[in-house]
């Protein structure tokens, strides 16, 4: 799956006035994973935002940063309430489990100690490690929501010791603001990690402040921190069947999956031959194709194509000159089946 990216509608562990605006514009922008805190609005807005949320496909996550523990547990009850799919935060599990259980929200706490408001994780590193590994343990326990960047400890060291510790996903939360922190955070094992205020503020690298910029700025990111990037553009099919001249001789444009596409013009009649395992499909780009079986001929014109099952005895026949031919079939395919002779290819060239 990759570096899941959480946007925040938030900011200094608020959610923000306007988030229902903010929140178009993530879904507009294709973000997948979205969530608010427990504090800044009254409950029948967060109510609404979650419902708008998963209303636009995305995953509800909600984040408690109460310090109370009356306060906690009346969120973690809301987040029950509301329906969000994810609760993160908190520290007093004991108390949350009980109201969790029955629901369909996994839940992500804190290890570590939390203090003040904005939240900030003190502690050692080994302290934070052993919480980390206990929380691991429990049973209801899905996940953790590490505050790394809000720790004075090494935040590279931090990260990489809990992920190495734990068998359970690590969301990262904090100031994450650029490429080379979500990197990090990628390298560090973790499976997701949030970004709010950065966004908001649009004060991620970025070609402009707007959000609907700033998100898309951030998804690229994970995308290719993920290496989830096309390196693949379009291919227009005329000009390269223009780049050979030659006939019976297939060119690789392209491959998907375990599947080739070629090009190949053809003229004349080609040999009789089957294919033991491969499927193919001839589709006509230029010209005319006759596809000689043993009980009948069948005729392909430009923008058709017919699709000769494996096992199948057949002799392909150029009409009226060159015809030029995409076939898809797999890259184990000989050109010649079972048919071997001077026209079959082995090594093919790239187009």
């Amino acid at each position: 799956m990759g570096l899941r990216f959480i946007f925040m509608l938030t900011r200094n562990d608020k959610t923000v006035e306007d988030a229902e605006q903010h929140l178009a514009t993530a879904l507009a922008a294709g973000v997948h994973h979205i969530g608010f805190k427990d504090v800044g609005l009254p409950f029948d807005r967060l109510k609404r935002l979650n419902e708008a949320i998963k209303a636009g496909g995305a995953t509800s996550y909600l984040e408690v940063v109460s310090l109370d523990r009356d306060s906690e547990l009346a969120s973690a009850k809301a987040a029950a309430e509301i329906g969000v799919d994810i609760l993160l935060g908190g520290t007093n599990v004991d108390a949350v489990l009980p109201i969790l259980k029955g629901t369909e929200i996994q839940y992500y706490p804190f290890p570590g100690r939390i203090e003040g408001h904005p939240s900030a994780l003190t502690g050692s590193i080994d302290e934070i490690v052993a919480s980390a590994v206990e929380l691991n343990a429990r049973d209801g326990v899905d996940g953790l929501d590490l505050l790394a960047y809000r720790s004075s400890e090494n935040v590279t060291g931090l990260m990489a010791a809990v992920c190495a510790a734990v068998d359970k996903p690590v969301i990262m939360a904090g100031s994450i603001g650029s490429r080379e922190r979500i990197e990090i955070v990628r390298r560090s094992g973790a499976a997701g990690f949030t970004i709010g205020t950065a966004a908001l503020d649009g004060d991620y690298p970025a070609d402009s402040p707007e959000l609907e910029t700033q998100l898309r700025s951030i998804q690229k990111d994970v995308a290719g921190v993920n290496n989830h990037l096309s390196p693949f553009g379009p291919k227009n099919i005329a000009q390269s069947f223009a780049t050979f001249a030659d006939t019976w001789n297939p060119r690789i444009a392209g491959q998907v999956n375990d599947m080739h596409i070629k090009l190949v013009k053809l003229e004349g009649s080609f040999v009789w031959h089957h294919h033991e395992t491969e499927d193919e499909l001839f589709f006509v780009h230029k010209g005319k194709l006759m596809m000689k079986f043993r009980d009948r001929d069948e005729f392909i014109n430009e923008g058709e194509f017919i699709i000769v099952p494996h096992g199948v005895e057949h002799c392909p026949v150029a009409i009226d000159g060159i015809c030029e031919v995409l076939l898809l079939e797999p890259t184990s395919t000989l050109n010649t089946g079972n048919a071997v002779d001077d026209r079959t290819r082995v090594n093919l060239e790239f187009v």
